[in-house]
């Protein structure tokens, strides 16, 4: 009997290991520009969300990165919105992408252009949005979501979050480890550190985590940050306290120690 539990876990084992090795690795490149104007846009983070990897798109608004078939690549650039990009073979083809990433609308009531003959009032709720729902890249037949924001938490309603949401970054790290170790890497590897030190858009831990803004800012002031730290400090700098708060929160439900007042 034992030889054959030890057999079956070989074979186990020997499948995984196949389906890894038909997972096409590949180097995508390709430009990010403007969806209006299709001027290139400087700056653009690429985070390889599955691997834990990125870079930004240079002054011409070309990238190179490398990937796997079936990572999810996260592509994003203030004042824009982002697109989440699940990798398929199709993408590992020779030629280069065009990725057009579309101005956000921001929710005004109303818009006035005014013109020497005149003033012309239109009411943004009556621009048609649809053609923000899904991108096209060049070169690929099938379309791609724009990322929605997601107000939700795991299945959680935002009042339930709230209740105590120091509670609720500690259970999520502990039912989910991997949220925490790509946490971490996210602040250790030198090409995330390096986008994550210059950005204060919340985007990216907003996603690890599943949160969205008020649960953020709700569970770092149940850990004694600042309000004008957390709105101040850069997405590297929230990492590392949301990772903080979880230690000290950890310490005091396993009793070793009691809570650290964090002074920012």
């Amino acid at each position: 009997m034992k030889k054959f539990y030890i057999t079956f876990i070989i074979c186990i084992l020997s499948i995984s290991f196949g389906f890894s090795q038909d997972l096409m690795k590949f180097t995508l490149k390709g430009k990010i520009s403007n969806a209006i104007d299709s001027t290139a846009i400087e700056g653009t983070t690429l985070l390889n969300i599955t691997k834990v990897d990125g870079t930004i798109s240079n002054k011409n608004g070309l990238f190179e990165i490398d990937l796997q078939e079936s990572d999810t690549l996260l592509i994003s650039h203030i004042g824009f919105e982002s697109i989440k990009l699940k990798i398929t073979r199709d993408l590992s083809k020779g030629t280069e992408l065009n990725i057009e990433l579309h101005p956000k609308i921001e929710n005004l009531e109303e818009v006035r252009i005014h013109k020497l003959i005149g003033v012309l009032e239109i009411d943004i709720k009556n621009v048609p949005k649809d053609k923000y729902n899904r991108i096209h890249i060049n070169g690929l037949p099938q379309t791609y979501e724009i990322r929605k924001n997601n107000n939700s938490v795991s299945g959680l309603s935002v009042g339930q979050a709230l209740t105590n949401p120091v509670d609720f970054v500690y259970n999520l790290f502990g039912k989910k480890p991997k949220k925490l170790r790509d946490l971490k890497e996210l602040k250790e590897k030198d090409a995330t550190r390096e986008i994550l030190t210059n950005r204060f858009d919340r985007e990216i831990i907003l996603d690890y985590l599943q949160m969205d803004t008020t649960e953020l800012t709700e569970t770092l002031s149940e850990c004694n940050y600042s309000a004008y730290f957390i709105s101040k400090a850069t997405d590297l700098q929230l990492i590392e306290a949301v990772l903080e708060c979880y230690e000290n929160h950890k310490a005091v439900r396993e009793g070793n120690t009691s809570k650290q007042e964090t002074k920012k």
